[in-house]
């Protein structure tokens, strides 16, 4: 079996700065030398997942494509939106170049860097995971509660609720004092009984 899967598209450049003060023309140059025909670009951080210039690469993109990058750090913010990109390329039967980290995914050894990559993505996404779990978990222990929290008391809601209306407020008045919808207000009512004529008299 070959080392190398033969390319038999377009070769397509993919070039990013972080800010305005950088430019793209080493980046330009390194894919001009590797024989790209067709560049996209974006000028912004790679934090950022609302990248114009990659997305229309992706668009763009066939099977049998080449896209060549600088370096492999210019497709994403981290090891794990780096592999979905190369994923996202790998699956749809284009190649992936990195002219300074010396990775071809066409060759044997550029998809054993890859698996290499994914590995790593996988240990990322573990440890995400656990210090996720660990830090809930102090939180939790520090009297932190997690879940939707209640805008109001309901057994304090109902009383309140019941005395304004007493006292001849409009349903719309208590509703915008506890500060919830008249909705919650008449759900609140009808918890504590008593809720048609409550209701009905609260109405502005």
């Amino acid at each position: 079996m070959s080392e190398a899967v033969a390319p038999t598209g377009t070769r397509i450049g993919y070039v990013r700065v972080s800010t305005v003060t950088q430019t793209l023309e080493q980046q330009e140059a390194a894919l001009a030398t590797a024989g790209v025909t067709k560049t996209f670009q974006d000028k912004m951080s790679g934090a950022r997942d609302d990248r114009p210039g990659l997305a229309a690469m992706l668009e763009y993109v066939r099977d049998g494509d080449t896209v060549v990058v600088w370096k492999l750090d210019r497709l994403g913010r981290n090891t794990l939106h780096i592999l979905e990109v190369v994923r996202a390329l790998t699956e749809r039967g284009v190649i992936l170049v990195s002219t300074s980290d010396g990775i071809d995914s066409s060759t044997a050894t550029g998809r054993m860097v890859i698996g290499v990559l994914a590995s790593m993505a996988e240990f990322e996404r573990e440890l995400v995971k656990e210090r996720t779990a660990l830090k809930r978990e102090a939180a939790r222990k520090n009297g932190t509660k997690f879940g939707r929290p209640r805008k109001v008391d309901d057994v304090q809601a109902i009383a309140t609720a019941r005395r304004m209306k007493a006292d001849g407020h409009t349903g719309k008045d208590i509703a915008k004092y506890l500060g919830v919808s008249r909705a919650t207000l008449y759900r609140l009512l009808a918890e504590g009984s008593d809720t048609q004529s409550v209701v009905s008299a609260g109405k502005p």
